[in-house]
Parts: C-alpha cells; structure tokens; sequence
C-alpha cells in the first residue's frame, strides 16, 4: 500500500522555521518506520537528515516523535499505527540540529551529572563482586534504559523546566543507588534532592508509556523519592 510520510523538516542553513514536507512511499505492513525513512532517503531526497545505528531497539538512537508520540523508528510498524498518513518529528524539548535530528548534550550531561556508575570504597576484588538474585531483582528493570530520550522528552515538567534532570538520569540513578554493591547512593540522593530532581515529577506517566524498553519509570522515580526522604529523615 502507498503511505503519506509526512516529516517535520530544517535545515539552519536555509530555513527560518521547521516545516512539513509530504513523501509517497511503498510500504507493506510490517515496515518499520525507519523502513520508510530508508526509501525516502534513498530513492527520493538525500538531503532528508535522522539518526539510526542497530535498527533492532538497543541503541537508542532513532527516537522520534511518530504520530503524535515519541517511539523508536525501528520498532513501531506500519501496521500498529493503522492509517496511511504517518507524521515524524523529532524529539519535543531539544535543540533541533537538522530535520529529525536533536541536540543530546544537555540530556547526556544530565544522565552523567547523577553518577551513572559502580562506586565501591572497598578494594577490587580478584574477580567480581557477588550480588545474590535478590539484590539484582532490586534494580533490574532500571539496567534496561538504553538512553533514547523517549521518557525525558515525553515529560511536561522537563518541556516547563529545561534544567530538570529529567525521568531517565532519575532512571539511571535508581540502578545504582539500589545497588548492593555500591558505596555512594547518599552522593546520588543529594543530587537529585535539588529543586530540578526528583521533586519536579508529577507523576503524570507519560515517560512510562514513552519508553520503548517497557521500564516502569515513575514507579523508579517514585523509589527514589522515598529513599531521600528516608535519607534526610
């Protein structure tokens, strides 16, 4: 069937403002949208500019705004969006570089400002240092981020107030901070304790929906909430 692409488009170097440029395309069923940004690129305009890597959901890289919603170009299928009118844009909240590609320094320094990493006082082991079952299942859901700006960018707080860390630095603290195996969760729980952390989510679950790894993030947002106020109690 013949699908309308309709694409949010600029290029600073000749556009004042973003606009919407329309594409004919082929598509079956079970192409992905990035299937279609493919043909567009290739067959029609080359000048058409986006993000993608592994095309399989693990990279993060292709996230967009698709009819309305941020989702991965590489995941969502014609099929699952039933219509044969698709708009992509690019990610609400970020710098637009060119066409459906956003500015991600803001957000990286965000994820990098909460310690997204192993911090243990006690000298390296031989080999690894051992965590039961138990203690992994903690945090496991929040392992999954794979830090595509879908939630951050889906979040009105974050749309309101630029400078809030954002749902997935939250995400990526609550990995660690969870972490039986780490020393430093008081340092993360003192950063997110500002006026731009946790405290400017309202719950609203659009980062949840967002997400295309299914993690349950206002749930982890909520996690950490509780364990500040328990850390200052």
């Amino acid at each position: 069937m013949q699908i309308e692409l309709r694409i949010l488009r600029f290029d600073p170097e000749r556009d004042q403002k973003p606009h919407e440029e329309s594409y004919r395309v082929e598509a079956g069923p079970m192409d992905r949208v990035l299937d279609l940004l493919h043909k567009v690129k290739y067959e029609q305009d080359g000048t058409l500019t986006f993000r993608r890597s592994c095309a399989h959901g693990v990279c993060g890289s292709d996230a967009m705004l698709i009819n309305g919603r941020n989702r991965l170009a590489c995941k969502i299928r014609v099929d699952q969006l039933k219509g044969r009118r698709i708009t992509v844009a690019p990610l609400p909240g970020l710098p637009v570089m060119k066409d459906l590609v956003v500015d991600m320094d803001s957000f990286f320094a965000k994820f990098r400002s909460v310690q997204p990493y192993l911090q243990a006082d006690d000298p390296d082991p031989e080999r690894e240092r051992r965590q039961s079952a138990e203690d992994r299942e903690v945090f496991d859901d929040t392992t999954k981020c794979i830090l595509c700006a879908a939630c951050t960018t889906s979040c009105p707080s974050f749309w309101a107030q630029p400078s809030y860390v954002g749902p997935a630095a939250i995400v990526n603290a609550h990995r660690f901070i969870f972490d039986s195996r780490d020393d430093h969760a008081a340092d993360r729980l003192e950063i997110l304790a500002d006026g731009d952390g946790v405290w400017r989510c309202r719950t609203i679950f659009n980062c949840t929906d967002a997400c295309p790894r299914g993690i349950h993030i206002t749930q982890a947002i909520l996690e950490v909430t509780s364990k500040i106020v328990e850390h200052h109690a």
